[in-house]
């Protein structure tokens, strides 16, 4: 069936992004305004949050890139892993799986070593690190090199077996050398347009290439986050673009598919990126607020009399708990009866650390008390 439309890099002036100035103009102030004013907020801080701030967005970031994708990684494991990679002594600390590593290994490298150049073999690094077992799944897939498309064209597809729907199909196989050094000049070059509006061309310029058989929409990301960290001047990252992006996913999938088929100019697509982007800064109060809590909670409670049980059961909370917190929960995670567990409980209410759960039901949960 004859196609109605062209798709963006079958047009003849591909890759010549166009889009109107005055249009993102003010959504690109509000976001180098709002850089501006985090990163001095968190230049305020000591050491030891900013530490804090890192880990949990640099956590958030891995976490959240992948439940796009709709694969779900464990909280613990990719927290472990990111503090063990940038040297932090965190309490706690899990053993994380190769995969997890191996996609903490790609976040890091982008973000941490910003500065060096984005190279084919980076990428190809980057991509295999994700599949350390050469599958994505239970199908096996071609790592840290281009995809061939001997399996038939690269195309991004929704629906029920038989009721297929193809959004998006990328480039022949044959075109991605030419087009991925094309690509790796482009974000390479030292040249005038502003770097974020940079980190919104880019991912958008790198997920239409998709050059991979499996991973472009996680390295697409990477990407953006790496030309971020450049507009930023930092290797300290306080807010998570693929947090904001897994909020608004189903809009991030129209507007790329719009922009795919749509002309050379791109400016909707960049007015969405810029404000993704703006509301993942102002999530960054959210969190600035969570680790302060995190610090003054436990500058209170320096004194107070705490077992190792306790300890861990409370830095699990501030880290922010996986559903409700019951006894038994309580009992299985530090590996203690019940009885023993219920005692740690109460011992917390006296000492007006945990409350009970306002929230009726079968069993009682518990939270951290709001004020300190």
């Amino acid at each position: 069936m004859r196609r109605l439309f062209t798709y963006i890099h079958e047009r003849k002036d591909w890759p010549n992004f166009t889009w109107d100035h005055a249009a993102i103009a003010v959504p690109l102030g509000k976001v180098r305004h709002m850089q501006g004013r985090i990163l001095g907020r968190m230049q305020v801080l000591g050491f030891d949050l900013q530490e804090e701030a890192v880990l949990e967005t640099l956590t958030q970031d891995v976490l959240k890139s992948n439940e796009i994708e709709g694969e779900f990684l464990n909280l613990q494991q990719v927290r472990s892993s990111v503090a063990r990679r940038l040297g932090m002594n965190v309490p706690g600390l899990v053993k994380s799986d190769r995969s997890v590593d191996g996609i903490v290994e790609m976040m890091l490298d982008a973000t941490q070593h910003f500065e060096k150049k984005l190279t084919k073999e980076r990428l190809f690094n980057w991509q295999a690190s994700l599949f350390p077992t050469g599958r994505s799944g239970m199908h096996k897939v071609i790592v840290g090199d281009f995809r061939d498309d001997s399996t038939g064209p690269m195309q991004v597809v929704s629906g029920a077996m038989g009721k297929e729907r193809v959004h998006f199909q990328a480039p022949d196989a044959k075109r991605l050398k030419k087009e991925m050094v094309s690509f790796l000049k482009w974000f390479n070059a030292n040249d005038e347009l502003d770097p974020v509006l940079k980190a919104a061309i880019a991912h958008f310029y790198f997920v239409t290439l998709h050059p991979f058989e499996d991973g472009n929409g996680r390295i697409a990301r990477a990407i953006a986050d790496m030309q971020l960290a450049r507009a930023d001047g930092s290797t300290q990252r306080f807010y998570s673009m693929s947090a904001q992006i897994l909020i608004w996913r189903n809009f991030y999938y129209e507007e790329l598919e719009r922009a795919q088929k749509g002309t050379m100019d791109i400016t909707e697509w960049l007015k969405w990126f810029l404000n993704c982007l703006l509301s993942a800064l102002y999530a960054t109060d959210v969190l600035l607020e969570n680790v302060l809590f995190k610090a003054k909670f436990w500058e209170k409670h320096t004194s107070s009399s705490l077992n190792s049980r306790q300890k861990k059961m409370l830095n699990k909370l501030l880290d922010g708990f996986d559903g409700k917190l019951s006894s038994s929960k309580w009992a299985k995670m530090t590996k203690s009866s019940p009885d023993t567990a219920l005692r740690d409980i109460q011992d917390l209410i006296a000492k007006k650390i945990l409350v009970k759960e306002d929230a009726g039901g079968r069993s009682t949960n518990y939270e951290l008390r709001k004020k300190l």
